[in-house]
């Protein structure tokens, strides 16, 4: 069962920023829990080879694409940058983002988390990409208006996002506990043909988050933590981080509208809080060191860091080729992958595979130039409707191969 986040007060020893409004008005304010830190200071090796791609983000930052940034190169097995930009908000006062900052992953929990438990569940002989998700989940086809097609959705198409089941649905909106938005979201009609037609969708993977705890027999957040984030060595990688942690989490969002609070170190995505921030989708927290561990053990196909095997070569190679329907949209198993105007920018092979998170964050992978690129942001704060992020990441992204490369 999936337990609720609870929202605790902030710990002794913080200190609330309170910082002024990013808009035309200056009438409203934020009131942010946050740990004292000292600015952080240019890695010199980082500043010295991509001091194009630093500048991209401090010049970002300055234009208030986002607050802050963590970012981290992972090149021929060694890390070759991992450093920081700007602060927790907008607010001159409040502490320096540092290399080491956690931020809310939003989506990237769709590779880090559900994608890799997968992968572990097809090794073991537990999960059939083949097998039909209403054997699963009998709540998904139990009902369903006849002609559907629910009866045809397949674990694979979860993990390709071709089930046909919609993109998105603000259902925590009418449906206010983990149950009741479970039972909405395997009753949700789809919107395609299973198999027909590619449509990144949240829902498919909240479905198979609850498959994976039905066939491994324990919570999503407890099985990949003892199973990949204990092996992998990823020290700030959780579900739910608790609330002594929390000041030293960047901000994601003054949300005036479902929790009427500043949402700090607990999951920004709604569906997932009410979820009780452990999802498919959504609900991992982590730092740039992290991120670029786990995608050392893709590059090594499979092994972790002391040569042990945590997914089989054949497994890793399987979920990073690319699926039907062969259309523009067309992804791999739980991984993006680069298409024309893609966020990894032009340098990022055929081979690569990637994921982004609404929250400003992004990780790619391109095992033909042995590369990982992993970008935190909080672009969402105070609001959503910043998207200037979608010209930085590939202008990032490419800077940093040239960097390579030059």
């Amino acid at each position: 069962m999936l337990l609720l986040c609870k929202l605790l007060p902030v710990p002794k020893g913080s200190r609330d920023f309170v910082t002024a409004d990013t808009s035309t008005s200056a009438a409203s304010r934020y009131s942010v829990s946050m740990s004292t830190r000292a600015a952080a200071q240019p890695n010199p090796a980082t500043a010295e080879r991509f001091v194009a791609a630093r500048s991209i983000l401090e010049q970002a930052a300055k234009e208030r694409a986002f607050p802050g940034a963590t970012w981290g190169v992972l090149h021929r097995g060694l890390t070759s940058a991992l450093d920081a930009v700007g602060r927790f908000t907008y607010e001159g006062s409040a502490p320096a983002v540092q290399p080491e900052t956690v931020f809310d992953l939003a989506s990237l929990t769709k590779v880090i988390a559900t994608t890799a438990a997968a992968m572990l569940l097809v090794d073991r002989g537990l999960l059939d990409l083949d097998e039909r998700l209403g054997d699963i989940l009998p709540g998904f086809v139990i009902g369903m208006e006849p002609g559907s097609g629910k009866e045809h959705v397949t674990l694979r198409m979860l993990l390709a996002h071709t089930s046909g089941l919609p993109a998105y649905a603000t259902l925590f909106r009418e449906h206010t506990t983990p149950a009741a938005l479970l039972r909405a979201t395997l009753q949700l009609p789809l919107e395609a043909k299973p198999g027909t037609r590619t449509e990144y969708s949240d829902f498919g993977f909240i479905l198979l988050g609850k498959v994976i705890e039905v066939l491994s027999g324990e919570p999503l957040d407890a099985f990949c933590a003892r199973e990949i984030f204990a092996p992998l060595a990823l020290k700030t990688t959780r579900f739910c981080p608790p609330r002594e942690a929390r000041p030293a989490i960047p901000p994601t969002e003054d949300d005036q509208i479902f929790r009427r609070r500043v949402i700090q170190g607990e999951v920004q995505d709604e569906n997932c809080f009410v979820l009780g921030g452990v999802a498919g989708h959504a609900g991992v927290f982590a730092n740039v060191e992290d991120l670029l561990r786990f995608a050392q053990c893709i590059l090594a196909e499979g092994r972790t860091q002391d040569g042990k095997s945590l997914f089989q070569p054949g497994t890793v190679s399987q979920f990073a080729t690319r699926q039907g329907p062969p259309d523009s949209k067309s992804r791999a198993l739980g991984w993006d992958v680069p298409t024309e105007g893609s966020s990894s920018g032009r340098y990022f092979g055929p081979r690569s595979i990637g994921h982004l998170g609404y929250s400003g964050c992004s990780l790619w992978i391109d095992p033909d130039q042995d590369l990982a690129v992993a970008l935190l942001t909080n672009r969402t704060w105070p609001g959503r409707s910043n998207d200037m992020i979608r010209q930085i990441r590939p202008a990032f992204h490419n800077a940093i191969v040239e960097s390579l490369r030059g």
